[in-house]
């Protein structure tokens, strides 16, 4: 992938301080090569999913807010420049659904708007220390889950996405009646800048963890990673 960031700044801050020595109390040993801390950065981080999974509670809602904290205007942000937000035409569209569901069709914009809507005012919260309140509006994932005959019981869904980002989230945090496949941003057609035509929401997870210009999703037991989460993000990615 063209753009892939070799190694992100937070993966490189736990970098230094494992180096400090909280590697070598985990380890045993001294820090000698870069295989080495990467094992062991990565072993911190499938524990730190753990941890965060079973804490997650599935019932427990993320705060919402007024219309007048809305944040003006609320923040584009992506790995690339908006010069390079993908082009995509509303009449093209078509969602691809696949893997452990019962209906594998595709979905049109037309069809999805057809579904029922919910809106919600939630904070998007970054990694990298900011975040923003926005209103959104869209499918309650949940619903749209049980629509295609998904299997619940698994443990992943993934998507693919137009501007070649790609993620993953755990079926509890998919079935949270706050997250949302969203079509609307403020009341309004969702924007090309903040992921038209289609964008997962999630208030429980970190702003990474919510991709943008969503054209496949599919249902499985293997987990597929994610673009920021295989470069030493945390894959839980709760907020």
């Amino acid at each position: 992938m063209g753009r892939f960031i070799h190694q992100p700044q937070r993966r490189i801050f736990l970098q230094h301080s494992l180096t400090l020595g909280g590697l070598a109390l985990l380890s045993g040993c001294t820090v000698v090569d870069e295989n080495s801390i990467e094992n062991a950065l990565m072993a911190i981080s499938r524990f730190n999913d753990k941890v965060q999974a079973l804490l997650f509670d599935p019932n427990r809602l993320a705060p919402t807010y007024p219309q007048s904290m809305i944040t003006q205007p609320f923040p584009f942000n992506a790995f690339y420049g908006k010069n390079n937000i993908p082009e995509i035409e509303e009449e093209d569209f078509r969602l691809e659904v696949t893997g452990m569901v019962a209906d594998k069709r595709s979905w049109t914009l037309k069809e999805l708007r057809a579904l029922p809507q919910v809106d919600q005012i939630t904070r998007l919260i970054c990694v990298e220390g900011w975040s923003a309140i926005g209103r959104w509006g869209g499918i309650q994932f949940s619903t749209f889950l049980r629509r295609i005959g998904a299997d619940l019981t698994a443990k992943y869904v993934g998507f693919k996405c137009a501007d070649e980002y790609y993620t993953s989230i755990d079926m509890p945090t998919a079935l949270h009646p706050q997250t949302i496949l969203t079509l609307t941003y403020n009341g309004e057609m969702l924007p090309p800048q903040y992921g038209f035509p289609l964008k997962l929401r999630m208030p429980t997870k970190l702003g990474y963890k919510n991709p943008k210009h969503i054209h496949a999703m599919f249902v499985t037991n293997v987990n597929p990673g994610g673009y920021w989460e295989d470069q030493g993000y945390n894959w839980f990615g709760g907020s």
